[in-house]
């Protein structure tokens, strides 16, 4: 079967722009990382969360606001079930909920403003004066006396209910600190003051536990506060950690694309001036070739004819990099286009190998063909097969020693496609600089230290071809241990063999003709 020949060479033209076989990493991204992280682990949070944490207790204030009146109607129906007086029990909840309502309209007009327009220290007066009256009717709770005939102990059910009462203002007012005190220490004041007029020892019990719970529930609240504290401190670095590395995305993505646009105007300048430079060039090359033939007659100095012979090796030398240069220009900008027919791999490598011969017989390399007899047609382009098959043998011969020996192989690949291996016995090229040979106008240390230096342009085009068949290029290399190149063509562009005529459909058609 014929695969489509049409294929897109976008994703080869990146790897001019990022080296994408190292990992790579945002310096700037990094550095935020690094810093924030340590901000996290060492910092309890910002010296200044003073406006959330008032906003923080305005919503737990509001949240919470239905709860009160329903405990202070609880706690007046049981003390007419109790035998308290109705009238002193209904005056004591009528208080306490007055007391109750400038800390619920102080809470209500936080949490509508601004938080940059809230003025911290005299906010939190405000807030502490509105707790200490809200603690006012639970005062008036302490020295609340029950009827003889009510209870055995009223003071004991008084004390129970204002621990309970403490206990839930101290969850809620967690995120003030020193809320708690302003609002309970006169009750407690009075309860105990009360209890001591008539001491027994279950009442006496009663106001020790009520006195030692105010300063450890305030201590659980302080420790409440803190931990909100570094929550907001944590969100807070989060969130700043968070624009920090979108703030780098968004660079990162805006460099890429300048870099994917400059390589693009790169690559269509090289393309038309390789054509501007060609026209001019090829008229060079024709005059010099004309003087150093003598083709319209003799040039009585040597000393001319000498420069035109160096005109005219400069100028094929030069048309070969501009030809070079326009292929990689063309793969990168995604407009080389494949002139694709069946052929055999075997041939075309054997006819460059030849083309090769007498430049590697010169430095006494000897070539070794190894072609597999059983090869199919493959669906490719001649030309680009055939430039990469001299640019890797142009390679190998470069950078052989004399007297060694440069390998071909041409043969099936494991997966049923079909496979060209160039091995030499160079010096190698290192680990860290095979991303290097492989960009364009990459060249190694070995390559910038030799005689023979090239442009750079030869693998990376190699690479290039390669990828508009579907193939995969690998260069495997140590030092001292030479260099082995393979290309690898897929089996999807490997033609399946047409079966034979029979001989009776043949002679029936030749007796039809």
């Amino acid at each position: 079967m014929v695969p489509e020949a049409s294929k897109s060479a976008d994703k080869f033209a990146d790897k001019f722009i990022v080296d994408r076989t190292k990992p790579h990493r945002n310096s700037n991204v990094g550095l935020a990382v690094r810093r924030t992280r340590d901000r996290l682990s060492q910092n309890l949070g910002p010296p200044d969360f003073n406006r959330d944490m008032l906003k923080l207790h305005a919503r737990a204030i509001l949240s919470n606001a239905i709860k009160p009146p329903l405990l202070i109607l609880s706690i007046c129906v049981g003390g007419l079930y109790a035998g308290f007086e109705a009238q002193r029990i209904f005056i004591w909840a009528f208080a306490c909920l007055a007391c109750y309502l400038p800390l619920i309209a102080l809470a209500h007009r936080l949490n509508r403003l601004p938080e940059n327009e809230i003025e911290v220290t005299r906010t939190r007066y405000r807030l502490y004066a509105a707790h200490f009256a809200s603690g006012l009717g639970w005062a008036y709770f302490a020295i609340l006396s029950a009827p003889a005939s009510a209870l055995t102990d009223p003071a004991v059910i008084q004390g129970a209910v204002l621990l309970f009462v403490i206990a839930g203002t101290a969850i809620v007012t967690a995120s003030l600190g020193g809320a708690l005190v302003a609002a309970f220490a006169l009750p407690v004041c009075l309860f105990a003051f009360t209890v001591s007029a008539e001491p027994d020892t279950a009442s006496m019990v009663t106001a020790l536990v009520l006195a030692a719970s105010l300063p450890f529930l305030a201590y659980v609240a302080h420790h409440r506060n803190r931990a909100a504290l570094r929550l907001l401190a944590f969100e807070s670095e989060k969130n700043a950690l968070i624009g920090e590395l979108e703030t780098a995305k968004s660079m990162s993505d805006e460099a890429r694309r300048r870099a994917e646009e400059a390589n693009l105007a790169k690559s269509r300048f090289l393309a038309s001036m390789s054509h501007e430079l060609r026209t001019p060039l090829n008229a060079i090359l024709g005059f010099s070739e004309v003087m150093a033939n003598q083709v319209l007659g003799p040039l009585d100095n040597p000393t001319y004819r000498d420069y035109a012979n160096d005109i005219h090796t400069s100028g094929k030398h030069l048309l070969s990099l501009i030809n070079e240069i326009l292929d990689l220009s063309r793969i990168e900008a995604g407009r080389y286009r494949l002139n694709e027919e069946p052929l055999l791999l075997g041939p075309i490598v054997e006819d460059c190998c030849r083309l090769m011969e007498m430049k590697a017989r010169g430095k006494g390399i000897s070539l070794r063909l190894e072609v597999e007899p059983t090869l199919l047609r493959l669906f490719a382009d001649e030309r680009a097969i055939r430039q990469i098959t001299l640019n890797l043998l142009a390679n190998a011969v470069k950078f052989s020693p004399t007297g060694s020996e440069v390998r071909i192989r041409v043969g099936w690949t494991a997966g049923g496609g079909q496979y060209l291996a160039i091995k030499d016995n160079g010096p190698g090229i290192p680990d860290d600089e095979l991303a290097i040979v492989l960009s364009a106008f990459g060249q190694g240390s070995i390559a910038i230290k030799s005689a023979e230096q090239g442009t750079g342009l030869g693998l990376p085009i190699v690479q290039g071809l390669t990828a508009l068949h579907d193939g995969v290029f690998e260069l495997n290399s140590r030092l001292r241990s030479g260099t082995d190149a393979i290309v690898a063509f897929p089996r999807s562009r490997v033609m399946e063999e047409l079966p034979a005529v029979p001989r009776e459909r043949k002679r029936a058609s030749g007796g039809a003709a």
